[in-house]
């Protein structure tokens, strides 16, 4: 039997084991869970010190170093000691009496990530958002575009009374809250339905795995 098939096997396998979760909870699928946990976590690691330890850290600090060395100068490649430095605060978590330390490289990867993010999702999340509210109603030749830009700002107008809760939703200000309301549970029923959709590519890729690869039926 070739490797090629064994590892076919291999693969049938464990994804029938993950698949038995849906009878009831078994050794069977505790295993091919752990399994998979486990293969991950290794893969994981070794991308992550090949493709960021070996490159950002330790041959930046050769390259100091080496500068020290031949011409004897400090080199601003050093500053990625702070950088390791932080990093092996962050495996002191592993012990439990200093694990406190952990805290420090946590704090400061939250801090540092929401800064420099803040303004690339204000762009994607607000002001690209608020730009496409403001919009023509009406566009001449395109009957389309017409009707999606009035959607679009009777939804955003709607959805935003929903939200203003100084007045109490009675009347025509009731009404518009309502539509309000429709406009967000269909967003959120769109949202929904597509992340089933890619959840239910997977479970296609799984079975064209088992039913044409595994059993060869087609």
């Amino acid at each position: 039997m070739s490797g090629e098939v064994i590892g076919v096997w291999i693969g049938a396998i464990l994804t029938l084991g993950i698949f038995s979760f849906l009878y009831k909870d078994n050794p069977f699928y505790k295993f091919s869970e752990a399994l998979f946990v486990g293969i991950s976590a290794g893969y994981w690691f070794v991308v992550t010190f090949w493709q960021y330890f070996v490159p950002k850290f330790w041959d930046n600090l050769a390259l100091a170093y080496s500068e020290l060395l031949t011409k004897g100068r400090v080199d601003y490649h050093w500053i990625y000691l702070v950088g390791g430095f932080f990093g092996v605060l962050m495996l002191l978590r592993l012990v439990p009496k200093i694990g406190w330390l952990s805290r420090w490289s946590l704090a400061f990867i939250v801090g540092t990530t929401a800064g420099l993010q803040f303004t690339r999702y204000l762009e994607s999340n607000g002001i690209k958002q608020v730009v496409g509210t403001i919009s023509p109603l009406l566009v001449s030749g395109n009957m389309n575009a017409t009707i999606g830009n009035i959607i679009i700002v009777v939804g955003t107008f709607c959805g935003l009374i929903y939200f203003f809760f100084s007045k109490e939703h009675k009347g025509a200000f009731g009404g518009a809250a309502r539509v309000g309301v429709w406009f967000l549970m269909i967003t959120f029923g769109a949202l929904f339905g597509y992340t089933v959709m890619s959840r239910m590519s997977l479970l296609i890729g799984r079975m064209d795995y088992l039913f044409g690869i595994w059993l060869s039926l087609y």
